[in-house]
């Protein structure tokens, strides 16, 4: 069996590019065949997949995505497949996985009648509907319960099309049997005292995931705990305007951006807590892997993974409509207690980790597609 996956930029650390490559090896472990198109591809390719970089062309995004679409069915009709899995909406898909929010609501919520008449959003538009339009055949792979009610009021999608996907979070994010020895050369490291507080932000898209609202509770944070409170971020993206932000607010020596790197389990293991005041986010994989590490979360309610924080009791989530104050109170109130409760959190956290199916979905991904294409959808 031939597969093939589309995306238009690879690069290690990105939360995307990791859901396709582990779904991709899930479906090869099985005996498919993998190809993958690509603007672009970062980093090193596993010798299992038939790499196709698609040359660029185009001024505008638009006009780039226009023309990936056609020289992928292209290429598709030259060299068959039997199935297309998108990890970007656009037209010709057999199966899209459903990373992205859906762009209507959001076009709706944030901008006026005036931005519909505008080429990025027809382009934009269209290329959703081609995915989740009700006279579209295309399969969608949710990974997030909160989104499926919002793409059905816009496109009327059938129930029938839309299947449902556990967390799949790896194994090596829960906390390993030293993980106090692993915490301890961790600080020593870093030059962490045993009286500081150390938050943790990671992911890509540092506006998106609210390190400014991180920056800007971090200064706010009462003396002399804002003193003793220290902000890394891991990700990539340009931290040039939350590196000024942190420098006009006087918290510059105390805060950090990290590239995207492959420790970020060893993160977890030395910080009291992760601080993700997103302004949207379709899951959020990183609050359920700092559960099963034994690390609080302290989260806005827009994630669709926000849940899995009160279900464990592992921190808190922040009501909508965003309050900068609230989100400075409770940070606050969960580094008060980092130090007596952490062993609580760690065990929660282990609690957690043995209970609750959050692992599977790569292999239950790759189950309904290698199902769509023997069916030949």
């Amino acid at each position: 069996m031939k597969l093939a996956f589309c995306l238009y930029k690879y690069f290690p650390f990105g939360g995307l590019q990791r859901d396709l490559l582990r779904i991709a090896e899930a479906c090869h472990r099985r005996g498919a065949q993998i190809r993958v198109y690509t603007f672009s591809w970062q980093g090193e390719c596993p010798d299992w997949i038939d790499l196709c970089e698609v040359p660029k062309q185009g001024w505008s995004s638009q006009g780039k995505n226009r023309h990936f679409t056609r020289w992928v069915q292209e290429h598709r009709a030259a060299h068959p497949v039997d199935c297309l899995i998108g990890f970007n909406k656009m037209p010709g898909l057999d199966v899209y996985y459903a990373a992205d929010g859906c762009y209507e609501a959001r076009v709706t919520e944030l901008y006026g009648s005036l931005y519909r008449l505008g080429g990025r959003y027809k382009h934009f538009s269209a290329y959703e509907r081609a995915v989740f339009g009700a006279d579209s055949s295309t399969e969608i792979l949710m990974i997030s319960q909160l989104q499926v009610p919002i793409f059905q009021r816009f496109y009327d999608t059938p129930d029938a099309r839309m299947h449902l996907l556990p967390p799949g979070i790896a194994r090596d994010r829960i906390a390993p049997d030293n993980a106090l020895e692993l915490r301890q050369t961790f600080r020593q490291e870093f030059g962490l005292s045993d009286d500081e507080r150390l938050l943790l932000m990671v992911g890509s898209g540092f506006k998106t995931k609210g390190v400014d609202r991180s920056v800007e509770a971090l200064a706010a944070l009462p003396e002399p705990l804002r003193s003793k409170t220290r902000l890394m971020v891991i990700g990539q993206d340009s931290p040039g305007s939350v590196q000024r932000l942190a420098r006009k607010l006087g918290v510059e020596s105390q805060f950090q951006v990290l590239s995207g790197r492959d420790d970020v389990p060893r993160f977890m293991q030395g910080a009291d807590l992760l601080i993700h005041p997103a302004r949207h986010e379709n899951t959020g994989t990183v609050l359920v892997e700092a559960i099963v590490a034994g690390l609080p979360v302290l989260v806005t309610d827009v994630c669709g993974y926000a849940h899995y924080v009160s279900d464990a009791e592992m921190g808190r989530v922040l009501s909508s409509p965003f309050d900068h104050q609230l989100l400075t109170r409770a940070l606050a109130e969960l580094l008060a207690v980092a130090h007596e409760q952490r062993p609580q959190w760690r065990e929660k956290g282990a609690e957690f980790a043995n209970q609750v199916d959050v692992y599977s979905m790569p292999e239950v991904a790759a189950d309904h597609i290698l199902e769509f294409a023997k069916a030949g959808v």
